[in-house]
């Protein structure tokens, strides 16, 4: 099949296709004699494959590790249980940072309430200035006003 119909099929652009192919991470594939790239059925499955690592947000070392070890199977890979384990780690920091963000957001959201009635001081925006000057405010009680 040809990279459009191997982009199609997977759900990967092209110029990402090419790219895993200069990387080394999806073979080369044999070439007709117009010089169009010929994609086998390997060419789609490995792609998938790392479509599906790049969707658990695995960084492209990782995946060239998992596909040295599929690569060779019947060979002992205690590497990999670690890459997916640092995955969790790095989604586990993550969703802490991000609810310390909701947290910060919900209190910013909480000075709304002290707007004037014709809108002219907005309490989030003053909180946001505030901020901005390195002063403390409802998001970020901790800076010294």
């Amino acid at each position: 099949m040809r990279i459009k119909a191997l982009a199609h099929a997977t759900g990967v652009e092209v110029d990402t296709i090419r790219y895993y192919e200069k990387q080394g991470l999806l073979p080369a594939p044999a070439r007709h004699g117009n010089g169009y790239r010929d994609y086998a059925r390997t060419h789609l499955e490995r792609l998938a494959f790392i479509r599906h690592c790049r969707a658990l947000e695995m960084p492209l070392a990782d995946i060239r590790r998992l596909l040295t070890a599929l690569d060779a199977p019947g060979e002992p890979h205690p590497d990999v249980d670690g890459l997916v384990q640092g995955q969790i780690d790095k989604v586990r920091a993550r969703l802490q940072s991000m609810r310390a963000l909701e947290k910060q957001l919900v209190l910013l959201k909480a000075s709304c309430g002290r707007c004037d009635t014709d809108g002219t001081d907005c309490g989030i925006l003053k909180e946001l200035v505030a901020a901005a000057h390195g002063e403390a405010c409802a998001c970020h009680p901790h800076l010294a006003r």
